[in-house]
């Protein structure tokens, strides 16, 4: 990495802090059990209301739900703003795994509890991310929410802290 690369990334993580601050986005880190890894892996970025991101379409509702991919992304982010909007940061730490293509869209941890959460949006697919985080971390409770798990709405109707108890 060059010097001008080095300064980028300083820029931007402290762009990325302010608007954590400002309660509008955050950068999830990489799940490590024991800690959370700061280098060598991107961040996941949040928005904590997906009024920020849809304010600005021009696409439908209809529209919307029509691209599986688009939905997809709304409802995984609309699931990570309840966990970060709901979960006090000084007791929960929510995070993301990945190892190679096996990925889990959030890791909830309290103390020595951990939580993987897979969120899915209506497509059918396997859950290979779940399987190996599973084998990782056997400890670990594992949950789909939406299609084939908690259902959204139930999900979205309860405080946060409440799935965690």
């Amino acid at each position: 990495m060059s010097n001008l690369d080095a300064g980028n990334t300083t820029t931007l993580a402290g762009y990325l802090k302010v608007l954590e601050t400002a309660f509008m986005v955050s950068g999830l880190e990489l799940f490590s059990q024991g800690q959370m890894r700061k280098r060598g892996s991107s961040p996941k970025l949040v928005l904590w209301n997906n009024a920020l991101i849809n304010a600005l379409s021009l696409r439908t509702r209809r529209e919307v739900t029509a691209d599986g991919g688009l939905w997809g992304r709304l409802v995984e982010n609309a699931v990570g703003a309840h966990l970060l909007c709901g979960l006090p940061p000084t007791e929960y730490g929510v995070t993301y795994w990945r190892d190679g293509s096996a990925e889990v869209d959030f890791v909830v941890s309290a103390g020595k509890r951990v939580w993987a959460i897979e969120v899915r949006s209506g497509r059918p697919g396997k859950l290979f991310g779940m399987a190996a985080f599973r084998k990782r971390y056997p400890k670990a409770e594992v949950w789909l929410v939406g299609s084939g798990g908690v259902p959204l709405a139930e999900f979205f109707s309860r405080p946060a802290t409440d799935w965690f108890r």
